[in-house]
C-alpha cells in the first residue's frame, strides 16, 4: 500500500508544458526542501542529491506517450559524495598538489619514464 499517491490529469498547452518542466527541474537542481505548485495545491518534498530515473516512450493508437520517472528514498540515505563529486575531488586534488621536479622539467620521483609537468 502506498503512503501517499497524487494524480493529476489534464490538458495544458505546449507552453504550460514547459513551464510546469521548468519549475520541476529548479526544485531538482536546488535539491534539499523543495514546493512544486500544482494545480490547486502545493507539494512539499524533500529531494536528495541522488535519485534513480527512468524515461518511457510508447508510440500507438494514434498518440505518443512520454513517461519521466524519479525515485528516491523516502529516509535519507548516508552521506557520501557521488561519483561525480569524488571525481571532480580527485581532479582538483591532483592539480593543488606540488609535482617534484628535475632540472629538465620532468617528474624526479617516477623510476621509470619520466611524464611532463602540465
Amino acid at each position: 500500500m502506498k503512503d501517499l499517491k497524487f494524480e493529476q490529469k489534464r490538458s495544458l498547452s505546449r507552453l504550460e508544458a514547459a513551464d510546469q518542466l521548468t519549475r520541476l527541474a529548479a526544485a531538482l537542481r536546488e535539491g534539499g526542501d523543495a514546493e512544486l505548485e500544482l494545480g490547486p495545491g502545493t507539494l512539499s518534498l524533500r529531494i536528495p542529491d541522488d535519485l534513480r530515473s527512468e524515461m518511457e516512450v510508447e508510440i500507438g493508437e494514434g498518440e505518443i506517450e512520454l513517461e519521466i520517472e524519479f525515485k528516491w528514498p523516502t529516509a535519507p540515505t548516508r552521506t557520501e559524495p557521488s561519483r561525480t563529486d569524488a571525481g571532480a575531488k580527485e581532479a582538483t586534488t591532483r592539480r593543488r598538489t606540488p609535482a617534484k621536479s628535475g632540472a629538465s622539467g620532468t617528474s624526479a620521483n617516477t623510476g621509470k619514464g619520466a611524464a611532463k609537468n602540465p
